[in-house]
């Protein structure tokens, strides 16, 4: 395909800042496509903690059209790449404590609706060549509802970019009261059930959904799932009247941060053909957390957000029934105040079966995908997953729910399967305690009395490619629908 001038319009990427599987997409994809030829740039807003870490840090741009004069532009690259970055420097709006998203103390900020139109609109001066930069893009490629507005905003350009919208989280939607239409100074067209109103409000992400040329998501299964009532959030109805615009590319990852044979992170190396460090780094991270150092001991990892959408009350339900079987637990997260007080009681009233830390650290992450035998995400629902994709290629075997990506990037380990050497983990249907413990039953079983078969559960797991590089391939077929779209 010929290089095409793409600009990638994001709220976060790693390793800037990061809240999700967003800003792994935004730091991966954008590198892979560069790796593809193409003109790749980001453009996000100037949080403090992005603009400590961007390199080459300098300005851009002044006083770009539409835009108040105290917004500037700031251009960078992204750590360890090639990749140039815009990031949108209005201090009032983004040069403040706390995260993306919400304040120190987790509440939403109170002028969301204001930061996020600020950051569509520069995004918008970049994609009609008014911010001074003499570059314009071919595609704008936006992603979940923080630039939902891009989209909707460009529709009124006759000569313009052709448009992608990426929903990484469908409940996550943007919804403000409905006096920010006028508030946030909105074009009439928007106005409206067939504008941006939502409920009596105003929904950004339906600006991407209604207005973009092409719309994807990070799974063909949470595709097809988004277009029914129960993963729709109120939005299937429209998604299904663009079905023909609507497709379902699988997230990939990184596998030179994610690789146990050279994981900086891990003290033992191995791979797909050598498993003692793996076991090295079972002892280690038993020690670590202060479990029994015992190999015979199956060691169940989870990592992740500590919230109902991850089925963690699933995985406190059968807490009772691994300690009874004799199996360990490891837990990185944190969410719901209520989820994180009963693990750290099950880690008090089970001190040689359950460790939990509260909080994130990436380099434990690292050492549980490395340490652990299996891998839990007992997800409601899960638009793509990215854990369980650590997990297969750190020989560490997933039991997910069979929904969204999870059901796109494990095959159940079912007689047939194993007979035909391609399972590589275990999957369950309903989010019940019952099916849970049926699908990690079934895993300790395999574990424990059949070695040669685990053995080839592992190593086909760890031969799976779920690289950038692949992804980067389909997402340059939909950025080619799209221009057709915009050609004819």
């Amino acid at each position: 395909m010929a290089t095409n001038n793409i600009l990638f319009v994001t709220s976060e990427a790693y390793p800037l800042i990061k809240t999700g599987g967003l800003a792994d997409v935004a730091g991966g994809l954008p590198t892979a496509l560069k790796e593809q030829h193409q003109d790749v740039r980001i453009i996000m807003p100037a949080y403090r903690e992005a603009m400590r870490k961007a390199e080459k840090l300098g300005f851009a741009s002044f006083n770009m059209e539409g835009l108040p004069e105290t917004a500037r532009l700031l251009e960078g690259r992204l750590p360890n790449t090639t990749v140039k970055i815009y990031l949108v420097d209005s201090p009032a709006h983004f040069d403040r404590p706390g995260g993306p998203y919400s304040d120190p103390d987790n509440h939403d900020w109170a002028d969301n609706a204001e930061r996020f139109a600020i950051f569509a609109r520069t995004a918008i001066a970049v994609a009609t060549n008014k911010a001074g930069l003499d570059w314009q893009p071919d595609i704008v490629h936006c992603n979940d509802w923080q630039s939902g507005l891009v989209p909707a905003l460009l529709a009124q350009y006759p000569k313009r970019p052709a448009t992608i919208f990426t929903i990484h989280n469908l409940a996550y939607q943007g919804h403000f009261d409905s006096s920010h239409f006028k508030n946030l100074n909105l074009p009439p067209y928007l106005r409206g059930i067939d504008g941006l109103e939502f409920h009596g409000g105003l929904s950004f992400i339906k600006g991407g959904l209604i207005f973009a040329d092409m719309i994807n998501t990070v799974s063909p299964t949470y595709a097809a799932e988004i277009r029914t009532h129960h993963f729709g959030h109120g939005l299937d109805g429209l998604l299904n009247h663009r079905a023909d615009r609507l497709v379902g590319i699988l997230n990939g990852v990184d596998y030179k941060a994610w690789n146990p044979a050279n994981d900086p992170l891990l003290k033992h190396h191995f791979d797909a053909h050598n498993l003692e460090g793996k076991e090295n780094n079972k002892r280690q991270l038993q020690k670590k957390f202060s479990l029994p150092q015992q190999s015979e001991s199956p060691l169940l990892g989870l990592v992740g957000r500590l919230v109902e959408q991850k089925g963690i009350d699933l995985v406190l339900s059968i807490v009772p029934q691994l300690v009874q079987n004799n199996v360990q637990l490891v837990v990185l997260g944190s969410g719901h105040k209520r989820f994180q007080a009963e693990l750290l009681q099950a880690s008090k009233d089970y001190p040689g079966h359950i460790a939990v830390h509260v909080g994130f650290d990436e380099s434990m992450a690292h050492q549980i995908e490395a340490g652990a035998d299996m891998f839990l995400m007992p997800s409601r629902f899960e638009p793509c997953g990215l854990n369980q994709i650590y997990s297969l290629r750190y020989g560490t075997v997933p039991i997910v729910r069979n929904t969204g990506g999870l059901a796109d990037t494990v095959i159940d380990a079912r007689e047939e399967n194993i007979e035909q050497k391609t399972a590589t983990g275990f999957k369950f249907e309903q989010a019940s305690h019952e099916e849970l413990w049926r699908a990690t039953e079934r895993a300790l079983s395999i574990y424990r009395d059949k070695p040669k078969v685990w053995r080839q559960i592992i190593t086909t797991g760890m031969k799976q490619d779920f690289s950038w590089e692949q992804s980067a391939k389909h997402y340059l077929d939909l950025y080619h629908l799209a221009l057709a779209k915009i050609r004819h």
